[in-house]
């Protein structure tokens, strides 16, 4: 009671059943609660973006996405998605909650929220209305069905932004399970380079003691790979 008082429910609930291997004890550290409090902060602030961007007409979530003329990141997250789908779902008829929690912790942190949405601004905000509605479209289709896959895990905080996003049905916690799309392993080829590129140029960065906000220049030996850096040069 007294932790849940401190970081909240989903948090401890959270940090139990990612920090467990079945059939053995478990120490429990504050330091994963903390981390699993952290998480659902950062759930909640891309939830506050993705609805800061939606249209006027809203749209439904959970309805399959046009494939033509989706971009590379918009091809990769789906695929990402799609794949996390089926690996979570898996794990989970299996009885193997604590690695279907850290894939969903992995793939929402690490993937939706550090790159997709960062990379999702250019389209939101570059002045082409198609563009900018289809990217909601992709925001809001992987935001609900990653809703409904971190549920078991974090119900409280889960049911709460999914009453916030059109939807639906009446509660997050009887709504269908997600099912896997197809996966798109070309898409998911083409980005590794670009996001291998930022990583590069931000550990220079670092290791020289860049400041933030100083521009410097790069030079980027692509080889095969300068066609697709250069068309994606805005990502960079």
């Amino acid at each position: 009671l007294v932790v849940i008082k401190d970081y909240g429910a989903d948090a401890l609930r959270f940090a139990l059943l990612t920090g467990s291997t079945p059939g053995n004890d478990m120490k429990l550290s504050l330091q994963k609660v903390e981390g699993a409090r952290n998480f659902a902060n950062k759930l909640w602030n891309a939830a506050r973006f993705v609805l800061g961007n939606l249209s006027e007409t809203g749209g439904t979530a959970g309805k399959p996405i046009d494939a033509a003329g989706l971009s590379l990141p918009d091809r990769w997250i789906l695929s990402r998605y799609n794949g996390l789908v089926r690996e979570a779902t898996r794990l989970i008829d299996d009885f193997q909650f604590g690695e279907a929690g850290r894939q969903i912790y992995e793939f929402l942190w690490g993937e939706f929220c550090d790159w997709y949405i960062e990379i999702a601004k250019a389209a939101l905000y570059g002045g082409e209305p198609a563009a900018a509605e289809r990217t909601r479209s992709v925001l809001l289709h992987v935001l609900d069905g990653s809703l409904r896959l971190l549920h078991p895990f974090m119900p409280f905080v889960t049911e709460e932004i999914w009453q916030h996003l059109p939807h639906e049905g009446k509660a997050l916690i009887v709504a269908p399970w997600p099912a896997a799309g197809a996966e798109d392993p070309a898409s998911e080829d083409e980005m590794n380079p670009i996001m291998e590129t930022v990583r590069a140029i931000r550990n220079a960065r670092a290791e020289y003691e860049v400041d933030p906000s100083h521009a410097i220049a790069a030079t980027v030996v692509a080889g095969p790979r300068q066609d697709l850096l250069a068309a994606h040069a805005d990502i960079l």
